[in-house]
């Protein structure tokens, strides 16, 4: 059920759908060492472009350091861009960076709720500070507060609360001036099973009134079940863009099989060669002591190849079979893990 305060009005948001509230190109985020000028630069964000319809629920996926963080500073005004341009609601993050402040919401990683206030007193003075009528803020906090179940402890400082209504609260907080966009940067990080379900079921309900949420996260389920489209994000680049559906359809074969082997010398790239004359396989690739066999189907693919293995003298130390995943994706892309 849709809180009170919501609405959700198929076709305004079908029109919504239409028009770019986000545009980002060729963007651009190189950081450069202060102390040792010796030192490689690096490029956090590396000429991304990408637009973003309003109503959207929209994903960046990547491992820690890939550059998720620095693209949503950028997109929140807190990071300087190098070069490119972005556009939030269309107005320049660059030139005129106070204007965007007003029509975001923001949910940073860390905890940053005032200790020295009460849950409500948080929803009010972020609302005042953004120059929302004391009669609506006062209304608008009420509504937030039953909302996101935070009613009862509304009165208490948030140095009381767990980790999963601490994040509630700055949710609540990001939407107190009823922002275009919605920003949250890694929200679930270090939320226990069920507190992560039940913000899932809160996002999902935001999105289903029309706001528009921008997500960051690494948590690959996570991005599959929440928004409709992911882009993958490693070394300040963009590997990949769409559904998460059609991502997972671009994995060759779609299944995953990883063996770790241990072999003489030449006994491994023997073996290697020799994989892709299985049933199934549609491409092999190796990586240290590793190999990936990605297939269309998986009946009786781990029993032959191990039988190959045996044959050309390698032994297999670990295997593991997947079903197609944004997981299988990033390791075709890359070669190594979203969780590395």
């Amino acid at each position: 059920m849709l809180a009170r305060g919501f609405s959700f009005n198929p076709k305004i948001v079908g029109w919504r759908l239409m028009e770019s509230v986000i545009v980002v190109r060729d963007l651009e985020k190189t950081y450069r060492p202060k102390q040792n000028r010796k030192a490689p630069e690096v490029k956090a964000v590396d000429r991304i472009s990408f637009k973003i319809p309003r109503g959207e629920f929209f994903g960046l996926l990547g491992p820690n350091g890939a550059g998720k963080t620095t693209t949503i500073g950028i997109l929140t005004t807190r990071v300087l861009p190098t070069g490119g341009q972005a556009l939030v609601d269309g107005v320049d993050v660059v030139r005129n960076s106070v204007a965007v402040k007003r029509k975001i919401g923001v949910v940073p990683q860390v905890n940053n709720l005032d200790r020295n206030l009460t849950g409500r007193e948080i929803l009010l003075f972020h609302a005042e500070y953004f120059g929302v009528p004391k009669q609506e803020r006062e209304r608008h906090a009420e509504e937030l507060l039953e909302r996101f179940q935070l009613t009862e402890r509304a009165d208490e400082k948030p140095t009381g609360y767990s980790g999963g209504m601490a994040q509630r609260l700055k949710i609540a907080r990001a939407l107190m001036h009823t922002p275009s966009i919605l920003f949250l940067d890694e929200p679930t990080t270090g939320l226990d099973p069920q507190s992560r379900r039940a913000l899932w079921d809160m996002l999902l309900e935001l999105h289903a009134a029309g706001q528009t949420i921008f997500m960051t996260t690494h948590y690959m389920e996570e991005a599959d079940q929440l928004c409709q489209r992911i882009a993958i994000m490693d070394h300040g680049k963009l590997l990949a863009m769409d559904a998460p559906s059609k991502l997972k359809a671009t994995v060759p074969g779609g299944y995953l099989v990883e063996l770790q082997v241990r072999g003489h010398e030449g006994s491994t790239e023997a073996l290697a060669s020799s994989l892709p004359g299985l049933p199934g396989v549609v491409e092999v690739k190796t990586q240290d002591d590793r190999i990936r066999l990605y297939a269309d189907r998986v009946e009786g693919l781990l029993a032959n190849a191990m039988r190959l293995a045996s044959d050309k003298g390698v032994m297999v130390t670990d295997a593991h079979v997947a079903e197609p995943s944004l997981e299988n994706l990033f390791l075709h892309l890359t070669g190594r893990s979203l969780r590395e």
